[in-house]
């Protein structure tokens, strides 16, 4: 059927091709169709890696002050009788040094994470609580007790200086506390909820689970003596830590699993010390356990 009057409007034949289309309707079709671009990164956190290393810098800054100020006041008000190293050497005094040193840095990456990149910070270093399954998770923490079975064929130390943490019964409880709590709390939003989601995005899982790992183990070789056995075992629970919160990306996961680990040593170390009464039954059991 045609249209004689107005031949514009006949119908195109079947064969016939299409008229061309101008360059602006290209550039405008092009700028509108785009390609599906892959999912992001699994792991692209806010911050960079120099602000993870800016976080390292301020705790070992702030620890060194704030153990200064303290055995500096505890000798002229508390101590005056005793050595600058006796009071320096007291554990109640080291771990009130760790908790204000743990209070400043926590407020500096809170001031990092919604200050200078304006994102919440729980949701930014994935915090993701993982309700009634975080008690598979306490449980997997209890598993790792395998891995400490390595010292049996590993250079393990007799003694250490984290003993004497344990050495009055008062300090044992106060540490007992604060391994269970605090240390790996903060523990775990460095190493998971930082540092680990910044190697993940450069280098991927793998690197990131090791890379992780590693200084995990060697900031507790003064804890251990020097001692590389234990280093080690330190570095194998930081593995298991770390891909924990890379399978579920939590960090409330691997915090989970790390109470699971502290608290079954701590709770091991007062059984078989009569409720921390008798410190020289516990052997190297005290070794592995970091607050």
């Amino acid at each position: 059927m045609s249209f004689p009057e107005n031949p514009q409007y006949d119908p195109l034949p079947l064969n016939s091709e299409l008229p061309p289309v101008s360059p602006v309707v290209a550039s405008f079709l092009q700028t509108q169709v785009q390609p599906i671009s892959p999912p992001p990164h699994t792991e692209n956190p806010v911050w960079t890696g120099w602000d993870v290393l800016q976080i390292a810098g301020v705790t070992l800054f702030t620890l060194f002050i704030a153990q200064l100020l303290i055995v500096l006041g505890a000798r002229h008000f508390v101590f005056p009788h005793a050595s600058w190293i006796e009071v320096a050497q007291k554990p109640s005094l080291a771990l009130l040094s760790e908790l204000l040193t743990y209070v400043a840095v926590a407020l500096y990456m809170i001031l990092l994470v919604e200050g200078k990149y304006h994102a919440r910070f729980w949701q930014a270093i994935r915090w993701n609580w993982p309700g009634l399954a975080g008690v598979s998770l306490v449980g997997l923490g209890v598993l790792m007790l395998g891995l400490d079975l390595l010292g049996r064929f590993l250079p393990m130390p007799k003694s250490t200086p984290f003993d004497q943490f344990f050495a009055h019964r008062s300090d044992a409880y106060l540490t007992a506390v604060f391994a269970v709590t605090l240390g790996p709390l903060m523990e775990e939003i460095f190493f998971r909820g930082f540092l680990y989601p910044v190697i993940a995005r450069r280098l991927g899982v793998f690197w990131g689970i090791l890379l992780t790992a590693i200084p995990f183990g060697l900031i507790h070789m003064v804890q251990y003596g020097y001692a590389w056995g234990a280093v080690l075992i330190i570095c194998l629970v930081g593995v298991v830590l770390t891909a924990v919160r890379a399978k579920t990306k939590s960090v409330a996961s691997s915090f989970l699993a790390h109470v699971g680990y502290n608290g079954i040593l701590m709770i091991l170390a007062a059984w078989a010390t009569d409720g921390f009464r008798h410190m020289e039954k516990a052997g190297v059991l005290l070794s592995y356990i970091k607050p």
